[in-house]
């Protein structure tokens, strides 16, 4: 006799097995000789110093610890294919590029020190308002937000239920675990990505899961 105190399992019953999420694993690059000096953007030549090369190599053996990573991806720009880089070597697995991970374009604001930004009555907006604001002959927040959200849908189609790793950088990242969250676009910038952190976002048909964000040490990803 059956036992009355089973319960069927729905997905048995449908013949559909459980949907395994698509996980995003985010990894601001490491540091470079500019950090928290200047704006660099998407100014060409800047690679890691040396303490952003130890930064990504530790974080490399970090994350080869992960299982089953399908693809690494990285923005174009040096700093952050150079951060990749050692992840991939370790794994076998080339660096793919995508200018969806591609650093806001801060047009003319590109390349200014941020001790000088500051004083800029239009920094306060950058603060308050992100989602009105775009930098001058550059690219504005909401634009920057879409595209990497576009990002997501593009591993979602092509990785789906799979393990990724794309290299960006703090903004990028930013926005995008504001709008993981739930977050209005204004909010984005109470989100702290230090360099060379690790961020994961878990993503199926039904819900989306921020499993972490801004880890500097040890982590531990786990998909409910």
């Amino acid at each position: 006799m059956a036992n009355q105190d089973q319960t069927p399992n729905n997905n048995s019953q449908t013949g559909k097995q459980e949907e395994k999420p698509t996980l995003l694993v985010l990894v601001r690059h490491g540091n470079t000789t500019t950090t928290g000096k200047v704006l660099p953007g998407r100014s060409p030549g800047l690679t890691l110093s040396e303490e952003g090369v130890r930064q990504a190599e530790d974080v490399a053996d970090r994350l080869a610890k992960i299982e089953k990573i399908a693809a690494i991806y990285a923005s174009p720009l040096e700093r952050a294919q150079q951060t990749a880089s050692p992840l991939g070597k370790r794994l076998g697995i080339k660096i793919e590029t995508s200018e969806h991970l591609f650093e806001c374009d801060f047009g003319d604001w590109t390349g200014r020190e941020l001790a000088e930004l500051y004083k800029l009555p239009e920094w306060g907006q950058v603060q308050r308002s992100p989602s009105s604001f775009r930098f001058p002959n550059g690219e504005s927040f909401v634009e920057m937000a879409g595209r990497m959200s576009r990002f997501v849908e593009f591993i979602q189609l092509e990785h789906r239920g799979q393990t990724v790793v794309a290299y960006s950088h703090a903004d990028p990242i930013k926005t995008l675990l504001c709008t993981a969250l739930g977050m209005h676009l204004d909010m984005f910038q109470r989100l702290v990505i230090a360099t060379c952190s690790v961020s994961a976002i878990a993503y199926s048909s039904s819900q989306t899961l921020v499993l972490g964000s801004n880890w500097q040490s040890e982590f531990s990803i786990k998909v409910p």
